[in-house]
């Protein structure tokens, strides 16, 4: 399999898994699909082969200890697709996090959606927005879980 050829796998796989979040957050294949961990242990298992792919491939002078170094490691197509499926199942784990913490806390979900798109989009962006919104809605300012559901 080509990096390629998984990359279209798993964007396909996770769009499908935010699809679900946006459109059915409640509905019993969501909660079977993205709460379980499917996806999730699927783009797992897609970063192992994107790692392995890419061994060997490190260019002289990549490395995490400064910016230019990680941007010498993302030359290589398998290294760009381990980041991207790294972006992908962290993202997803917040969104359907934020699904299921608004849901325990009476959020309402077309806020959550504006949250979700932004999560998607932005990352850590969207998960502030999350925060904030939970903050002036009296709901909570910490990620300590609340109880119910």
């Amino acid at each position: 399999m080509s990096a390629d050829t998984l990359f279209s796998f798993a964007n396909n796989a996770v769009l499908l898994a935010w699809l679900l979040l946006f459109l059915a957050p409640r509905w019993e294949w969501t909660q079977r699909i993205v709460h379980a961990f499917w996806i999730p242990l699927a783009l797992a298992f897609a970063y192992g082969i994107a790692l392995v792919n890419g061994m060997g491939q490190t260019p002289e002078g990549g490395d995490f200890f400064s910016l230019s170094g990680v941007m010498l490691l993302f030359t290589s197509p398998w290294s760009a697709l381990a980041g991207w499926l790294h972006y992908l199942a962290f993202d997803l784990f917040v969104g359907a996090w934020e699904v299921r913490d608004a849901g325990r806390r009476g959020l309402p979900h077309a806020w959550v959606c504006v949250c979700l798109f932004f999560t998607l989009m932005l990352g850590p962006l969207g998960l502030g927005l999350y925060a904030l919104g939970r903050l002036f809605t009296g709901r909570g300012a910490s990620l300590v879980e609340a109880n119910g559901a």
